[in-house]
């Protein structure tokens, strides 16, 4: 072994640790053991359980609020449009509101009778006998993105031209597309105005066990990344 001038033994590290002429240098450093990775494996799973347990009750929720004024999205199915009469006939309601862009396949505004908002309004006078003097559309020009913000909009300026003055408004709509509902709708109508949603499950999949269920995992995976997309990426495409 080399020494140095007072006899000392040199070691061998300060030479092996470098390469090129210094230009690259090896450190020593620390990496996960196999009870390590046993514990990240366990936190990860953990994790994705509850994710999986909690998300559509999150992302499905109902919250009433004290409103007279029951607004419907107009594209909902069916078995929703069921829920919101039997909402509206509980009694709490002076009127309803439907709300809505032209339909998919239009290929853009024709006019107000070929919208979302024209055709929940049907359904709810024709289809299931609602007056036709407490149903009132709102339909809106947009197709494409941010569809729920411009229905929510049009309802806004709707309030506004015909001078009708709401405090608050409970907004019908499907399973997990309930929370964005909300937040687009609290976003378009401002802070004086309470929004309350109610989520109308599919009859399609048991929202308990969604991921067993391919219509429960799309879903999901759609509505959670657009609420993540209106949570905190969404800006308002016009001045309000």
């Amino acid at each position: 072994m080399p020494t140095t001038a007072g006899g000392a033994p040199t070691s061998y590290t300060s030479c092996s640790s470098r390469k090129f002429w210094g230009i690259l240098r090896r450190k020593e450093s620390w990496g996960l053991s196999w009870r390590g990775w046993l514990l990240l494996a366990s936190v990860v799973a953990l994790t994705a359980c509850c994710v999986g347990l909690n998300i559509h009750p999150f992302l499905a929720v109902t919250h009433r609020t004290n409103a007279d004024v029951l607004v419907v999205e107009g594209w909902i199915q069916r078995y929703a449009m069921q829920k919101a009469v039997e909402e509206f006939k509980s009694g709490r309601y002076r009127g309803i509101f439907t709300t809505g862009g032209p339909e998919n396949g239009s290929g853009g505004y024709v006019n107000d009778y070929q919208t979302s908002a024209s055709v929940g309004a049907e359904i709810l006078t024709k289809k299931f006998g609602i007056p036709a003097d407490v149903v009132q559309m709102v339909p809106s020009h947009v197709i494409g993105r941010d569809r729920t913000y411009s229905s929510a909009i049009a309802l806004r300026d709707w309030f506004h031209q015909h001078n009708v003055r709401v405090q608050s408004i409970n907004v019908v709509t499907e399973g997990t597309h309930a929370r964005r509902t909300r937040l687009l709708f609290e976003k378009a109508l401002g802070s004086n105005v309470a929004v309350g949603v109610i989520a109308v499950p599919s009859p399609d999949f048991d929202a308990r066990h969604w991921w067993r269920y391919s219509e429960g995992v799309e879903e999901v995976v759609t509505e959670g990344v657009a609420y993540l997309y209106a949570k905190f990426f969404f800006r308002p495409s016009r001045i309000d």
